[in-house]
């Protein structure tokens, strides 16, 4: 019956919109940088693609400085500033801070001096959407933008993190959103381009593919496709619920991903159920996805109160537009299967 896509968080399918704006700036052949007509050109793709973002993230009138991604992102905006954030905060942005918040057995931070802090609007693992305070200095919207209605103009913080691959665009291309007159010292310093910010020719081939994936994911949301992906995910965890009672659907009580669910089933290794759905024809993920392949105990559900052993018996299912309620219904039956062959084992 063909393979299942489950892990949307770790990235999300190419979108038809964004491969056609590929191709088509395949075709310039201009330098953005240069003042000839091809440059031009250029140019106006990567302006147009900007205008595309900033609408889409509810950013007019602030600064969309293009990257290689979010990771990238998190050094511009966190590196050299003494921001404190949380040990729930992705790799990328726990690289550059002190994870030093208090974090509740709910996933829910506290933020205490949001002008010298750092905060994920939604994580990635479990699906926990955070409060972004008021006057927060970055918020990770790399998870929420597309699909959570979610603007960088009401988010009340400074600077936000976005990546073109978490919501169908491409994968190595990104975006930091800054309020206009924010000071920020560049990290890749040479010929100034992005508002002398992040020099080096632009990536042309896959800003465009951004811009037009954010124009589709905002399609998306207005639709209310995620609101259809949200009752799926109910689906999911009902129909394990229902025979898996020493199951745990982490965050299931408080505001999540409207396509995440986390599930910790104690005494079976999280690295094992996503090998065993693998080989069953179902990509599936034990966590984030940016590790270099490695498998281990998440850091984000210790952080939350979850002994380091329970920690590795998570697996993260994260559902997408194009998810269908059959291939969820298969996936659940399909894993009860595992979890009852993994119980008879241990008997």
């Amino acid at each position: 019956m063909g393979r299942v896509y489950l892990d949307y968080n770790a990235t999300a399918p190419l979108r038809p919109e964004a491969r056609a704006a590929m191709i088509a700036a395949m075709d310039l052949v201009g330098n953005p940088s240069s003042v000839h007509a091809e440059g031009r050109a250029a140019k106006g793709l990567i302006e147009r693609a900007r205008g595309q973002v900033a609408a889409a993230f509810g950013a007019e009138g602030a600064d969309v400085i293009f990257t290689s991604g979010a990771t990238e992102a998190a050094a511009l905006a966190c590196a050299g500033r003494g921001l404190h954030g949380a040990a729930v905060e992705h790799d990328a942005v726990k690289a550059w801070v002190e994870a030093d918040l208090p974090v509740d057995a709910a996933g829910r931070v506290r933020v205490e001096a949001p002008e010298r802090s750092v905060l994920q609007k939604a994580n990635s693992e479990t699906g926990v959407v955070q409060d972004v305070p008021e006057g927060l200095e970055v918020s990770d919207m790399t998870q929420a933008f597309g699909k959570l209605p979610v603007a960088f103009n009401w988010a009340g913080c400074r600077m936000a993190l976005a990546s073109a691959h978490k919501l169908g665009g491409p994968k190595g291309v990104g975006a930091l959103i800054v309020k206009r007159g924010t000071d920020l010292e560049a990290r890749i310093k040479g010929g100034g381009q992005e508002m002398g910010r992040r020099s080096g020719t632009e990536n042309i081939i896959g800003i465009a593919g951004f811009g037009a994936a954010v124009e589709a994911a905002a399609r998306d949301l207005e639709r209310g496709v995620w609101d259809r992906v949200a009752e799926f995910r109910k689906i999911l965890e009902n129909i394990i619920a229902a025979e898996a009672n020493e199951t745990i659907f982490v965050g299931k009580d408080g505001v999540r991903l409207p396509n995440t669910s986390c599930l910790v089933t104690p005494g079976w290794k999280g690295e094992t159920q996503v090998m065993a759905m693998d080989l069953a024809g179902f990509a599936i993920s034990a966590g984030s996805a940016c590790s270099s392949g490695k498998v281990r105990s998440s850091g984000v559900l210790q952080a939350m109160g979850f002994s380091e052993a329970d920690a590795a018996c998570a697996i993260r299912v994260s559902l997408g537009p194009d998810t269908t309620e059959d291939e969820i219904t298969r996936f659940a039956e399909t894993w009860l299967k595992h979890r009852n062959k993994h119980r008879a084992r241990a008997a």
